[in-house]
């Protein structure tokens, strides 16, 4: 597939000029957080339905020419899953999406359940998409020839897959439930994770340890983080969960007992030997009374009736969305149903004002939810 690598500035004003006044460009994003600690946007992409082109953020700099394309209303951008994409956009460059069409959105509505842009791109295409770098590192430089052709790929056949869809929505008479969902993740914005001491009581596992476990587990998880910052590598490539979980549970005292721990090889036992077993004595000597533990979850006092009532308006919704041929969850989720069983609308008004209620859903289902309440 022929493409442009832009790794200039004034490549990507060219490359903006070019495009200009095309009502439609399809984009995706590539980034490092599989590999690295910092996770970063390392490459964009752009489609017109003729060309393709690979955009170097880490050489072009500033991105900000970008938003005469993807900010102008006149500007169909297509992505597959913008979610994702949304975030780091607007995190690393401040750029926003004016006219979004989201295929992963588009197909959801025609009842696909499987939902990867390979799937949809076969389907609907015929086409099989290339996968052997789906976990490549985009921060690396250069990249192969193989990974600038696999990242082409991503959006080359996005203007095409949009078409097909789009036909198969109006056909079905649900674009403009689809345009609602598109304008709403349209908003999609960067929101900073919380940070905090007691991430490690997170780690799935975690909650099987005792109290002088959860003190290891906590010390080897801050040596792990300090680690990985410093290298700029992902958590898990520095050392695995299941290791920390280990060593939490069964405390290793020397190099040969911590060469037996699951994940450490030798090579890391004689690199960071001396200070994954640092990190276990300070575990080890935290005092009694200062030992972690999980805090206490609320106790709710079960409500029968609405419970009764929510799995009814389950009932509905399942009933709904096989007639529909769509997946239930996708159609309303139980954590909407449970906000409609608790507000018992009685008017499709009602149902509009409750919170996290879509107009498409309304319209869907709305008189079926009525019924069951």
């Amino acid at each position: 597939m022929e493409y442009e690598y832009i790794d200039t500035p004034e490549g990507l004003r060219a490359v903006v000029e070019r495009l200009r006044g095309l009502p439609l460009i399809a984009v995706d994003t590539e980034a490092a957080g599989y590999h690295r600690f910092f996770d970063r946007m390392s490459l964009v992409q752009i489609s017109s339905r003729e060309e393709h082109f690979l955009v170097d953020p880490f050489t072009v700099g500033i991105l900000d020419p970008l938003a005469d394309l993807l900010e102008d209303p006149a500007v169909e951008t297509v992505f597959h899953d913008a979610d994702y994409d949304l975030r780091i956009l607007d995190r690393d460059a401040g750029l926003s999406v004016a006219n979004l069409f989201d295929t992963q959105i588009a197909a959801a509505f025609l009842g696909e359940r499987s939902l990867g842009l390979g799937s949809i791109v076969e389907k609907y295409l015929g086409l099989k998409l290339p996968k052997e770098f789906q976990r490549a590192d985009w921060a690396e430089r250069p990249l192969s020839e193989g990974m600038k052709q696999y990242a082409a790929t991503d959006t080359a056949h996005l203007p095409a897959l949009r078409d097909q869809l789009r036909a198969a929505l109006e056909e079905k008479g649900r674009m403009a439930w689809a345009e609602e969902e598109f304008r709403r993740r349209e908003l999609t914005k960067y929101v900073e994770p919380e940070e905090g001491r007691e991430a490690f009581l997170k780690m799935k596992g975690a909650r099987d340890l005792t109290p002088r476990g959860l003190a290891i587990l906590k010390e080897l998880h801050e040596w792990r983080e300090g680690v990985a910052r410093e290298r700029d590598q992902a958590t898990f490539r520095v050392l695995n969960n299941q290791a920390l979980l280990e060593m939490s549970a069964a405390p290793p005292e020397d190099g040969r007992a911590l060469r037996n721990i699951t994940g450490v090889s030798d090579g890391m036992a004689q690199r960071r030997g001396r200070d994954i077993l640092a990190a276990v004595q300070r575990g080890l000597a935290v005092p009694e009374d200062q030992l972690p533990r999980f805090p206490r979850g609320q106790r709710f006092d079960r409500d029968v009736e609405l419970e009764a009532r929510v799995e009814r308006l389950k009932g509905a919704r399942n009933q709904r969305a096989e007639e529909l041929d769509m997946d239930g969850g996708f159609l309303m989720s139980r954590a909407v149903l449970e906000e409609v069983g608790k507000a018992r609308p009685r008017t499709l008004d009602d149902l509009a004002a409750v919170q996290g209620v879509r107009r498409w859903q309304v319209e869907a289902l709305g008189e079926a939810l009525l019924k069951a309440i």
